[in-house]
């Protein structure tokens, strides 16, 4: 393979399910990656199935020889959607340390947010998913304050201005409606970051609890919280089928 045909060393990584791209950059900036022997630097490429890549000591397995992981989480309040957190925050690391394998979140779920959370170490499969252009659906049970109006129930429709941009349209319905208390059940089609919590609040709502119940075609069903289950292929592929191709730039 020559050095134009080497691969960036953070997609090597996060290929291998080690890390997303982003936290693989800072494996290598913090010279915890090495290629050969060698410190790696941002920027190096190298050849996955010939170069010696080792990562905290570790050699980096062959795809070849490879195990993929598809976890559906139900990640519970108060944990953070990363693998550490310089902080001291509960993990959702931590509950899937039972996993024969590093698997870090497809996407993310705010700390005080539950419900199903998707861990992989596959790096192709996460970026399909969790990648703004695939517009993967993603289903939300939310209870809100006081009540709602028909008003505030068409603005998540036809979406509304947060963070100085627009929102894409949102699905909507009411749930159950009891005195200051409703519960709705929202898809989305993008993953703005606390989308629903800021929507929420340009509407004058206080969120009570925010749990993702589905992602795609898969739900998060009887899966207790902190508990963990393997995708099944069948769910691996559908899923990855929802996933809309990407757009590209002209």
């Amino acid at each position: 393979m020559s050095q134009e045909q080497k691969i960036r060393l953070q997609k090597i990584l996060a290929d291998r399910g080690v890390a997303s791209r982003r936290k693989a950059e800072e494996l290598i900036a913090r010279k915890q990656v090495k290629v050969n022997g060698r410190i790696a630097q941002i920027g190096d490429k190298a050849d996955p199935r010939r170069d010696h890549i080792t990562v905290l000591g570790e050699r980096l397995e062959t795809a070849s020889k490879q195990k993929y992981y598809y976890i559906l989480l139900h990640k519970p309040r108060g944990y953070v959607s990363t693998m550490s957190d310089e902080r001291g925050r509960k993990c959702v690391a931590e509950l899937v340390q039972d996993v024969p394998a590093r698997v870090y979140p497809v996407g993310r779920l705010d700390r005080e947010s539950e419900g199903l959370l998707l861990m992989t170490n596959d790096g192709n499969f996460a970026n399909t998913i969790s990648h703004p252009s695939r517009h993967v659906p993603k289903t939300y049970r939310v209870t809100v304050r006081p009540s709602i109006t028909e008003e505030q129930l068409v603005q998540f429709e036809i979406g509304m201005e947060i963070d100085g941009k627009k929102t894409a349209p949102a699905d909507v319905k009411v749930i159950s409606q009891e005195p200051n208390r409703v519960v709705l059940e929202i898809v989305l089609h993008e993953g703005r970051n606390r989308q629903i919590r800021k929507m929420c609040e340009q509407l004058g709502l206080e969120v009570a609890r925010l749990r993702r119940i589905a992602i795609g075609p898969v739900k998060l069903g009887m899966v207790q919280q902190g508990q963990w289950r393997e995708l099944t292929n069948e769910e691996v592929k559908r899923l990855t089928a929802s996933a809309k191709p990407a757009t590209r730039r002209k």
